[in-house]
């Protein structure tokens, strides 16, 4: 395993471990969690069932794991960056991409990279039989990591790592040989709740326990139709997931900086306007996210997403990060309520998609221009 742990971090992982793969005491979790409906519209998950916790049936003959951690904080991460992340959810006009999602496609990068590690091994004991995964098929990944040494589950079901927090992707390679298990880490999150009380829309329903359906990651993300209506005004500004639940998590204190160019935020995807987001043509959205997670929810959904942002921060009134001033003109008895005019600039770009193709731009939009 030393070998495979050195491999591994020429590579750009931070560790390597290794599970077993019978997981069938969390089989009864799976099965709860999918009988409640908290995968929403992921039918594929209802569709595999249990076999993401039966490795041997999803490439048989495989009779170990190794799992393996790669930081994605980009290197140029500046001290505090919680804080700033935080900061931003107080400038309504900005619209605000998940830090996973800022450079590369991870599946590439962990694919290609757990491609070659596994090419380092058979060099080493021959060929072997293998397959590997990063978020790619029915593979029970945090509890194959947390079960491999990795971390623990955290309260909001992400694994938390004592050495880098939780930014951090996983991946797996699935083997045909029978390689010693490292130990599993203990559980520290004690009576921390931070990552409850501060989710948005409440999808943390209980310790360890998310319903997706609720979790706007998976309503910008995975859900293809129209976001609720109860849920909209809890957005803000999050245009492509959320990263709250991290954010306030104190382990995160511990995250590590990626020596990997490939996350390295891309110009564009951070700190930009609504407003100019909202403005790129398809085509213009295919070229600046060629390579990027975002591609793949499509262009439609990508003005869906901003319409609701834009809508929100149309509710928020004056921008305070940006000296927005109150109009003049109100009254300043004590007790009157002093509100901001609409931005004028929100307005016209909601109204050039107001007659989008997309029904479901349109929906939005009009939702949007109704705040």
């Amino acid at each position: 395993m030393s070998k495979i742990q050195a491999w591994a971090r020429e590579l750009g992982f931070s560790q390597i471990g290794v599970a077993g793969v019978d997981l069938s005491s969390a089989e009864a979790g799976l099965s709860a969690w999918l009988a409640r409906g908290f995968h929403g519209g992921m039918g594929y998950m209802a569709a595999h069932g249990l076999r993401r916790a039966r490795p041997a049936e999803l490439v048989p003959g495989t009779v170990s794991v190794i799992t393996a951690r790669m930081d994605y904080l980009s290197a140029a991460t500046a001290p505090g960056w919680q804080v700033i992340e935080l900061q931003r959810l107080r400038r309504p006009a900005e619209g605000i991409v998940s830090v996973y999602a800022r450079g590369r496609d991870y599946h590439k990068v962990l694919r290609k990279r757990l491609q070659q590690l596994s090419q380092r091994i058979a060099a080493e004991l021959g060929p072997f039989g293998h397959r590997v995964f990063a978020d790619s098929a029915p593979v029970l990944e945090a509890e194959l990591a947390a079960r491999s040494g990795q971390g623990w589950r955290g309260k909001h079901t992400l694994l938390l790592s004592r050495a880098a927090g939780s930014m951090f992707f996983l991946g797996e390679i699935y083997v045909d040989l029978a390689l010693p298990p490292t130990e599993a880490a203990a559980g520290h999150c004690g009576r921390c709740t931070a990552c409850l009380d501060v989710c948005p829309t409440q999808a943390i329903v209980a310790p360890y326990q998310l319903d997706a359906r609720r979790c706007i990651s998976y309503l910008t993300i995975e859900h293809a139709g129209p976001i609720p209506l109860a849920l909209r005004p809890l957005i803000g500004n999050r245009i492509y997931g959320c990263d709250d639940c991290q954010l306030v998590c104190p382990w995160n204190k511990f995250a590590q900086r990626s020596a990997l160019p490939d996350f390295a935020e891309r110009a564009g995807l951070v700190g930009s306007q609504l407003v100019t987001l909202f403005g790129w043509t398809e085509a213009e959205f295919l070229r600046f996210t060629e390579g990027s997670p975002i591609r793949r929810i499509g262009h439609e959904r990508w003005l869906r997403n901003i319409a609701v942002a834009l809508g929100n921060a149309l509710r928020a009134g004056a921008d305070s990060e940006h000296g927005n001033a109150l109009r003049a003109g109100a009254d300043s008895e004590p007790g009157n309520v002093l509100r901001a005019a609409p931005d004028p600039a929100l307005l016209q770009a909601l109204a050039r998609h107001a007659n989008h193709p997309s029904a479901l731009v349109r929906e939005h939009v009009a939702w949007a221009q109704t705040a």
